[in-house]
């Protein structure tokens, strides 16, 4: 007959290869994402798909008119921090946008004190136009991909980007 207790030992060592098994993952999740990372802030990047949209556009602004457009109204400060860029640098560069009349700016309805940038229709029909090169382009990577593993990376990206916007307390 099978004792069918785990001793306290081999409990500590099953812990020991699941904790192993879960570096490895979190080492390789954290190595893709570097890697998607890094190709996503290529300016080649940007460049390719201003080229595939057929817009003029500089390159510096490009990303901060898709998240104005994403995120907007939006205040310069947290739009240069979810950019990764010096405030006053994205205060100029809302400028130039909004010289070009791509977005506007005005008083934050929660903060009066706080200037909005929100996309003008000019600059809603220049992202309609990114909107359909980046599909264009997305096409072409995932192709050979099956529904379900598109429709399983799109499920667990998700996951994973909300629980990173998540503070630490709020993950439990």
């Amino acid at each position: 007959m099978y004792d069918t207790h785990i001793s306290d030992l081999e409990m500590a060592s099953m812990k020991n290869v699941q904790n192993t098994h879960i570096e490895e993952q979190l080492r390789d999740i954290h190595r893709s994402v570097l890697d998607v990372v890094a190709v996503m802030n290529r300016p080649q990047r940007d460049e390719e798909l201003i080229r595939e949209a057929g817009i003029s556009l500089d390159r510096a602004l490009f990303p901060l008119l898709v998240g104005i457009e994403r995120l907007g109204p939006i205040g310069v400060v947290d739009l240069a921090d979810r950019a990764g860029r010096d405030y006053t640098t994205v205060s100029r560069q809302v400028a130039k946008l909004e010289s070009l009349g791509l977005v506007e700016r005005r008083a934050s309805v929660a903060d009066r004190r706080v200037r909005e940038a929100v996309i003008s229709p000019a600059g809603r029909a220049m992202t309609a136009r990114i909107d359909a090169a980046r599909e264009r382009l997305g096409r072409q990577i995932f192709q050979s991909w099956e529904p379900a593993e598109l429709a399983d990376l799109t499920r667990l990206l998700r996951k994973f980007a909300d629980a990173l916007v998540k503070g630490p307390g709020e993950r439990a």
